[in-house]
């Protein structure tokens, strides 16, 4: 019986999913089924073979035992700089453990493009999904190289053939770097949702790998509603000739320089965000609450989760729906709601570490609700990444800004589904159905 109820919650959740994409579609009429059905179908089957079959789960488990690996190489690399003393002074925690190791993954991954070795990759998944979904060669490749480079680097990957790509191939090129995450930051949140525990960091890493590959075809699927192909398109699958760097020593000093700007940036990021969300709590729960009478109700009512009816309350009482569509129990939706509205109105860094803080408080217990969150939280589908996607993509090919301003909320929405949905299969296949 609870075999049954899971999957009819899990059809109830991804039936609401994409009802939410029919409902933001620009023309409807124009919705191909048959590539939701496939794109669903081609989801489900890379979930099973990652998940249930050994082979692909064993090899998993060795790509996430491998960045595990790596973040201790980066630990060197920040020894050598700063010493022992961000170990040993508390503070600098995050900037110990994140922001020197995104450096470090940022070179590495210059070298490995360099090498070609993440080209294979993304053209062995590209060309996956292309012969399955019969889309065209530009968007799958570019649906593919997110999986692996992120949203700022995947664009690059189809720089030639960005003046030429429709209004839907856009949407799609947008959508898909919305709900993927760069493997540069992957052994970041590895770390965070881990902790110590080697064990519990490779096991997070695995999902992690797995929630990236899984939302690949889901945001097809999202963008091809929300934007239905009208015109025909090249189907065939071709990488860009042109050479990114000069050599190794470029690829490691420019994905370095990149690196530290990303590290900035994330680290500018948590102190502003981490800060705002402090002040609106305060406002919200000083001002509303506590005037009302409200702050009280909230803390009785959620036994202690929530405090006072501030701002983190409001967004965790707007996202619950979504998390019951997930398959979360009822005691953690607002939580789970609340993680969710961060992500999207900052960022899924900020969500992720939020939720390690609740995993260790002992707010967070339930297992399956831990797992659904680490693939739904699995994205860059937040509100910042519409300019750096308009600013990015925009830089490349001019032309296509009016494109990128008019589909910027749309991808955002269809990031969102992706992920989501990557999540209601992942949990379904990992709870043994």
């Amino acid at each position: 019986m609870d075999t049954l109820l899971t999957l009819l919650r899990a059809l109830i959740g991804i039936v609401g999913l994409l009802a939410l994409c029919w409902w933001l579609s620009e023309d409807r009429k124009r919705i191909d089924w048959k590539l939701v059905g496939i794109g669903i179908g081609l989801q489900v089957c890379l979930g099973v073979l990652i998940l249930k079959v050994p082979l692909f789960h064993a090899a998993m488990e060795g790509v996430s035992g491998f960045f595990n690996r790596l973040v201790g190489f980066s630990d060197e690399g920040a020894a050598m700089v700063f010493g022992s003393m961000p170990r040993d002074v508390p503070v600098f925690g995050i900037a110990w453990t994140v922001l020197t190791a995104i450096v470090f993954f940022s070179a590495f991954s210059a070298i490995l493009y360099h090498l070609r070795v993440l080209q294979a990759l993304v053209f062995g998944f590209a060309w996956l999904m292309s012969k399955a979904l019969k889309l065209s060669g530009a968007e799958c490749l570019a649906a593919a190289a997110n999986v692996f480079i992120g949203q700022t680097e995947a664009p690059l990957v189809v720089k030639p053939y960005l003046k030429g790509m429709t209004r839907s191939e856009i949407n799609a090129l947008m959508t898909g770097g919305m709900a993927t995450i760069a493997g540069g930051v992957l052994a970041i949140y590895m770390r965070q949702l881990g902790g110590d525990d080697e064990l519990a960091r490779i096991a997070f890493g695995k999902h992690l790998l797995t929630a990236s590959v899984l939302s690949a075809p889901a945001a097809l699927v999202a963008a091809k509603m929300i934007a239905p192909q009208r015109e025909r398109v090249d189907e065939q699958v071709a990488f860009p000739k042109e050479k990114e760097y000069d050599g190794l020593l470029d690829a490691a000093t420019k994905g370095t320089s990149d690196g530290l700007k990303l590290a900035l940036n994330v680290g500018a990021m948590l102190v502003a965000f981490t800060g705002l969300v402090a002040l609106l709590n305060y406002v919200v729960g000083a001002w509303v609450g506590e005037w009302t009478g409200l702050n009280a109700w909230v803390a009785s009512a959620t036994d202690g989760r929530f405090a006072a009816f501030n701002f983190s309350f409001v967004i965790g009482v707007v996202s619950a729906p979504f998390a019951w569509l997930l398959g979360v129990q009822n005691a953690d939706l607002l939580i789970v709601g609340q993680l969710l509205g961060e992500r999207l109105v900052f960022n899924e860094f900020f969500a992720y570490l939020h939720m390690a803080q609740l995993k260790d408080a002992g707010v967070l217990t339930d297992g399956r609700t831990i797992l659904i969150l680490t693939y739904a939280l699995c994205g860059f589908a937040n509100i910042a990444s519409i300019g750096i996607q308009v600013g990015g993509i925009a830089a490349l090919e001019r032309s296509q800004r009016p494109n990128l301003l008019r589909y910027g909320f749309r991808s955002l929405f269809g990031g969102m589904v992706a992920c989501y949905m990557t999540a209601i299969v992942a949990s379904t296949i990992q709870s043994g159905i």
